[in-house]
């Protein structure tokens, strides 16, 4: 029974006792025909055979000592090697860094791990054809991440190690904060786009060019003021005025459409067809 001896070696301190765990396990424990032993039904049944056995032999008094071994323990204690705090992690493998993308590398392949552990450091080892991530963290090591093997260039990403996205990020929205972005983003599309292209231009003064903008759509309307956005933001027009000028030269344009539109016949140079009226008579 190597465990019964293990149990007994680990909780008897008795040095005769541990020298001879074995043989005390066969004499005293474990069932043969010479102590006439009854079966255990269960290893449970044994190893509490062996608990109840040692806390007979340490309560007892030792023949050399003249000490039970309960009380030396705490003497011993003071001079024996303490348990390191941290396990011995050389078992975890190599150890490695997870960097801003939340990946590690192992073999020049890259491998992804849970978002939380970015910074932190961690072990990899390969078990088969697999890669297994540990992270020593307050409540002890773990598993984090497990991957099959892979190669340069074909990196291992697992979804779910990724917060979950809000947005799609190829095509981002900003979110308002505050009564007056809210008025601003209301507008529509093109104030949208105005907004997040400003932003990324570095345009100065940026809140008090939506509120007027806010202010201009109560004038000349929303969709006027949100079209004229959409110009500025694709021709890159965040300067002070730019939104004004555009507007005005959106109503420029418009009034002479219409001029074009309402001009009279009398005052074109084009000729007219009064010649033919006269044809086949």
């Amino acid at each position: 029974m190597p465990e019964a001896a293990d149990h007994l070696q680990l909780t008897a301190y008795d040095k005769g006792g541990g020298e001879s765990t074995v043989k005390i396990a066969k004499a005293d424990l474990v069932p043969t025909e010479a102590n006439l032993l009854a079966e255990y039904t269960s290893f449970t049944a044994l190893r509490v055979a062996c608990a109840a056995f040692c806390s007979e032999v340490n309560a007892r008094e030792h023949r050399e000592t003249r000490r039970p071994p309960d009380e030396l323990v705490a003497d011993e204690r003071r001079r024996l090697h303490p348990v390191p705090a941290e396990p011995y992690t050389v078992a975890f493998g190599l150890t490695r860094v997870v960097d801003e993308e939340s990946t590690v590398r192992h073999g020049s392949a890259r491998y992804s791990v849970p978002h939380k552990l970015v910074g932190e450091r961690v072990w990899v080892r390969v078990d088969g054809d697999e890669l297994v991530v540990v992270h020593q963290g307050a409540s002890g090591a773990r598993e984090v991440a497990r991957h099959r093997l892979t190669t340069p260039g074909n990196p291992r990403i697992d979804p779910a190690h990724y917060p979950e996205r809000t947005s799609d990020p190829l095509n981002p929205r900003p979110k308002a904060v505050g009564p007056e972005e809210t008025a601003f983003l209301a507008l529509g599309a093109g104030a949208e786009r105005w907004l997040i292209l400003a932003a990324a231009s570095g345009t100065e003064r940026i809140r008090t060019k939506m509120s007027r903008a806010t202010e201009l759509a109560s004038l000349v309307g929303a969709a006027t003021v949100e079209e004229a956005l959409a110009l500025a933001a694709e021709a890159g027009r965040f300067a002070e005025g730019d939104l004004e000028s555009i507007l005005d030269h959106r109503r420029l344009m418009g009034d002479r459409r219409a001029e074009r539109l309402g001009a009279d016949a009398d005052d074109t140079l084009q000729p007219g067809t009064s010649a033919w009226e006269r044809l086949g008579q």
